[in-house]
């Protein structure tokens, strides 16, 4: 009765987690006919018909694009600065290390909406304004935070005396850090790939407020479908199909790596 009452439960759970997304699934294999239809009802007639729209009328390619080149260009930033930082606040015992994470860590506190304004201007100051390279920045700046907390943790857990027994043998910090404490972070690093993936992949106020032409990325790209008197609710689906199907793929490849990378670190942290 237990372990019937948990599948029905676990069931619930997944299908309240899923069924956003296989709603836009649903509606985007809809005919423009009924799309509107009462009840909504699985379509019998289903077509392509949205996806072709948004692919070859919207330039969806290209905006999948410059999501792809700043998500991208962030992660890699963010896992090397923040991985540096982390290996140095975990291994080398720098002063006031935990009031150095407790400021960066601080950062994530400001809500992105009270930061916005006076990033525009310096953005603008800078000559970046409408550039993937400003979406790049504010990104990692933002994400740096997250990177370092999980790395550190994780550094953590590794022992010391393997660092130890690697300085009596020769080896400098540096290669330490790269030919020892990378390949045994793995997991923690792969937890922190994905997690800033997916946040500068779905990041709008920045990408909003920073660009304006052919910059954008995807999720402002999908907000600007609309029209004056028309929403495209099958292109918005889906375009939301077509955005959310890879952050899925991915989280569901390398789910048993998160969850390593989160958990190992939050032990010892």
């Amino acid at each position: 009765m237990k372990r019937t009452l948990f599948y029905m439960l676990l069931f619930a759970v997944i299908f309240f987690c899923a069924a956003p997304f296989i709603w836009q699934i649903i509606t985007s294999l809809k005919p423009s006919g009924e799309l509107t239809s009462l009840p909504p009802l699985v379509s019998m007639n289903p077509t392509a018909e949205h996806f072709r729209s948004v692919i070859y009328r919207h330039q969806l390619v290209r905006f999948i694009l410059n999501s792809l080149i700043v998500a991208a260009s962030t992660t890699g930033l963010s896992l090397l600065l923040g991985s540096l930082c982390s290996f140095g606040l975990a291994k080398l015992k720098v002063p006031f290390s935990s009031p150095i994470l407790a400021i960066m860590l601080s950062v994530s506190i400001f809500p992105p909406i009270a930061t916005v304004s006076p990033l525009f201007i310096f953005i603008r100051a800078l000559g970046l304004r409408d550039t993937l390279l400003a979406l790049v920045i504010t990104h990692t700046v933002f994400s740096l935070p997250l990177s370092v907390w999980i790395l550190t943790n994780f550094f953590k857990t590794i022992p010391d005396d393997i660092y130890h027994a690697a300085r009596i043998d020769g080896c400098r910090s540096f290669h330490i850090f790269y030919r020892i404490m990378i390949p045994l972070s793995l997991p923690a690093i792969v937890t922190t790939a994905i997690l800033v993936f997916i946040f500068s992949w779905n990041e709008f106020l920045f990408a909003l407020t920073f660009t304006s032409t052919s910059s954008r990325t995807v999720p402002v790209a999908i907000t600007l479908f609309a029209g004056t008197h028309e929403i495209p609710l099958g292109e918005i689906a889906a375009a939301s199909v077509i955005v959310t199907a890879p952050i899925i793929i991915l989280v569901l490849l390398f789910q048993r790596k998160i969850v390593a990378g989160l958990t190992s670190g939050a032990i010892k942290g």
